[in-house]
């Protein structure tokens, strides 16, 4: 037992597993099928991307249409997120992740029918619409099954199926349009195998750890042993929706460096494979592997700052202190490398700048550890869900303005400058977020 400042009696977070074996690691096998989920997620999402030099001609659309059709995703995907955060709350996690993986696999494969701008614009309607709930519950998953001291890693693993999917995306996309001959077939292989993985999530995942066949004693103790110390040191955790939490300044600075980040990352999926086919000559195959090395450093970088976050927390160093240096730093890297984007034209050194942006830009993964940390359990859902609606302003509006600005410039260098103004909106923002305690909401 310990006493916090409050005076508030705590009981150890690490007490010691009750008799009969060590504790299960279900948490972990969890996480790394939602992982599985979230890279299929972005596989989906990004196959647009990957595929867009044949998409164009096939379709004959213009640049600015183009952007319109990259954009569509976000419009629904940002619109659902705080319904799919309310109902990850209100009906558990489960339901949701598997659910919307079952619904977006559909739909990607159902793309494949697209015959023009407007019917392709629908499809992403209808897959943002379907793939909206997923990362809300995951952080609500992330609140209910993992303590504090190991949501670093959990965030990391659940967010990084994001570069995963994407550098994945790039070589299995490709790889398919090559071994199909089309980009419409290759849609309806990725659907498919989604609809398989979400219905391996519906069988596998559980909204509490009491409720999984495959959780022992031991393991269930001591999360709840963590939990109950991180509910007696903080406000009580209960539900009350999303308006209290409007009047707090790092609830914004969370929502505007999720937004930030995303201007980044949103950016260089949508827009990045067109940009190295357009601007260095990459064919359709360069393009994959060049996507694999970029998005797969992204993936690499996002790991090693949960390993990062989490061992430094072990170690004794105050949550503030680790998270506004980690972000520091990242930000940092990442408005240097867009920089040199810019000013270098090599298409080998483009790659590698851009390589490096990814592996620093993807500790914001971190990021998925906030709802839980500033909204405790019973909120994760509908504060993650703000968060990622903040963020997906910046999926809507970057695939749209970047279309503008080269349309309209005849070049990406303006494109990139945008990006930089972005890193620099998540550096800033990141700084100024209170990382070491609930926000009291009542």
């Amino acid at each position: 037992m310990s006493t916090t400042p409050l005076g508030k009696t705590v009981p150890a977070a690490t007490a010691p597993a009750p008799a009969g074996g060590r504790p299960s690691r279900v948490r972990w096998k969890m996480f790394v099928l939602l992982l599985g989920v979230v890279a299929l997620n972005y596989i989906d999402r990004g196959s647009v991307s990957v595929a867009l030099p044949l998409i164009t001609d096939d379709l004959g659309l213009s640049k600015e249409t183009t952007g319109f059709v990259l954009s569509a995703f976000f419009w629904t995907y940002a619109l659902m997120q705080i319904p799919g955060g309310w109902l990850a709350d209100r009906f558990g996690p489960r339901r949701m992740v598997s659910g919307a993986c079952i619904g977006w696999g559909v739909a990607q494969a159902a793309t494949a029918a697209a015959t023009g701008a407007g019917s392709l614009l629908g499809y992403r309607l209808l897959l943002g619409a379907v793939e909206a709930p997923v990362m809300p519950a995951g952080g609500k998953l992330n609140a209910q099954w993992l303590p504090a001291k190991e949501r670093g890693r959990g965030a990391v693993l659940l967010d990084g199926g994001a570069p995963l999917g994407a550098a994945l995306g790039g070589i299995l996309i490709s790889a398919l349009i090559a071994w199909t001959g089309s980009w419409r077939t290759s849609f309806v292989i990725a659907g498919v195998l989604t609809v398989v993985i979400g219905l391996c999530a519906a069988w596998y995942v559980r909204d509490t750890p009491r409720e999984h066949p495959g959780v022992n004693d031991a393991e269930a103790a001591y999360i709840e042993s963590a939990h109950a110390a991180e509910d007696a040191a903080g406000p009580a955790d209960e539900r009350t929706g999303l308006r209290p939490y409007l009047r707090h300044r790092s609830f914004w600075a969370m929502c505007l460096g999720w937004m930030g980040f995303n201007g980044v990352f949103y950016g260089l999926l949508t827009w990045g494979p067109l940009y190295l086919s357009e601007t260095k000559g990459f064919d359709i195959k360069t393009i994959g592997w060049s996507t694999l090395v970029i998005f797969g450093s992204g993936f690499v970088g996002e790991l090693t700052g949960g390993w990062i976050s989490d061992r430094r927390k072990a170690a004794g160093a105050g949550a503030n202190a680790v998270m506004r240096t980690m972000m520091g730093v990242a930000g940092a890297a990442v408005v240097a490398g867009l920089l040199g984007v810019v000013l270098v034209p090599d298409p080998t050194t483009a790659v590698v700048l851009l390589s490096a942006v990814m592996f620093f830009l993807r500790w914001a993964g971190l990021y998925w550890s906030l709802p839980s940390t500033l909204a405790g359990r019973s909120n994760a859902g509908v504060v993650g869900g703000a968060m990622n609606l903040a963020g997906n302003i910046a999926g809507i509006v970057t695939p749209i303005a970047v279309g503008y600005i080269v349309g309209g410039t005849g070049s990406y260098t303006w494109a990139l400058l945008y990006f930089v103004g972005a890193g620099v909106l998540f550096t800033v923002s990141s700084l100024v977020i209170d990382y070491s305690r609930r926000l009291a909401v009542r």
